[in-house]
């Protein structure tokens, strides 16, 4: 995974998360990338300082909380540039990967058996852990 910052044609900045720079590019050219302010789909690469974590500053027992703090930022923007189809995951997961649809970026839910099933087909899916607050 890749973390970007994007800003889109109005100025508005934000953090993406993608599976490679190839994966930006491609959904960039389709212009599935959309400004969560204002809907623009005119949104570029910004400039961005590296994060660079000094072990010294680290406290064990934060680690649970930057994990869960991590994974909300990862699924706001997967939510932020994907299409929730809920439970037909499994079908439309199919669907774009025999091409039989124009390729977009999918989010939903699959059995543990459809999720093996997928991958066992070659379809590339990736799972996201449950925080707390997903079962309230």
């Amino acid at each position: 995974m890749i973390k970007y910052r994007l800003q889109c044609s109005q100025g508005h900045e934000f953090e993406a998360w993608f599976a490679s720079s190839g994966s930006y590019d491609a959904q960039a050219s389709a212009g599935q990338i959309v400004c969560p302010e204002c809907d623009s789909r005119e949104v570029g690469k910004s400039i961005m300082a590296p994060n660079v974590a000094l072990k010294s500053h680290a406290r064990e027992d934060d680690a649970p909380a930057r994990y869960r703090n991590l994974v909300r930022e990862v699924a706001r923007a997967l939510a932020a540039g994907s299409e929730d189809v809920g439970n037909r995951f499994p079908e439309e997961a199919r669907k774009i990967h025999y091409r039989e649809v124009e390729q977009r970026a999918i989010r939903g839910t699959a059995s543990p058996d459809e999720a093996r099933e997928l991958v066992e087909e070659g379809v590339e899916i990736m799972a996201l852990p449950r925080l707390p607050e997903d079962t309230n």
